[in-house]
């Protein structure tokens, strides 16, 4: 997607802006970014515990990879009002309805060709940390689109209290998932199904090394 100079500039120092409070004030360290490709149609899919997650996001990529835009689904609740929806639209987000949304999934299909962009497979935020089941539909996502998928985990956030100083959190991005014996399946749901498994077993170890993996119990 062709984004102007001037909402390159505006989107990588207002993530400084965000990555000041973020990895001076407090310690919100990370990790992995070599395993984030620069260019290229790519997946950040990441567990869901803070509603903060789509700014932090963007501020570990524009940190490394400056002028390149992190696109993301938003609940529409965001967009009602007129500041926060010129605000998060500037940074790449564009508002999902709940259910199905046939046009948001076009445009999340579209943009993972060739861009970044993030999704939470879980699809409904957990503040007490623990790791949901993935949705289906991610997995179609990725089926159809084949892009990068890089698994990522998000750890101490949900704790953070704004504002506040001194706070420990941390993103660690994981190696890319290897998809290739699924996609050689029949495109249906159960391949679907086993696809997004893949991301959040991929997820669920990275937590697992940092120590801050929750059950469903």
């Amino acid at each position: 997607m062709k984004v102007s100079l001037l909402r390159r500039l505006w989107v990588t120092f207002s993530a400084h802006v965000v990555g000041f409070y973020a990895s001076t004030i407090n310690r919100f360290l990370v990790k992995g970014i070599e395993n984030l490709p620069k260019d290229g149609g790519v997946l950040i899919a990441s567990n869901h515990i803070s509603a903060y997650e789509t700014i932090f996001i963007p501020w570990a990529v524009l940190r490394y990879y400056p002028m390149q835009m992190v696109w993301a689904p938003a609940k529409e609740e965001l967009f009602r009002n007129r500041f926060q929806r010129w605000l998060y639209t500037s940074w790449g987000a564009f508002p999902v309805k709940r259910g199905r949304d046939v046009r948001a999934g076009k445009v999340i299909n579209d943009l993972i060709r060739t861009e970044k962009v993030m999704l939470f497979p879980e699809g409904t935020r957990h503040k007490d940390g623990v790791l949901g089941q993935g949705n289906r539909g991610v997995g179609k996502i990725i089926y159809d689109t084949r892009p990068t998928v890089v698994p990522t985990a998000l750890v101490g956030l949900n704790r953070w209290k704004f504002p506040g100083v001194g706070q420990d959190a941390a993103i660690v991005f994981g190696k890319p998932l290897d998809f290739s014996d699924l996609y050689a399946l029949e495109d249906k749901k159960e391949t679907h199904q086993l696809i997004v498994e893949r991301v959040m077993t991929a997820i669920a170890e990275l937590l697992k090394a940092e120590g801050a993996y929750v059950n469903q119990g």
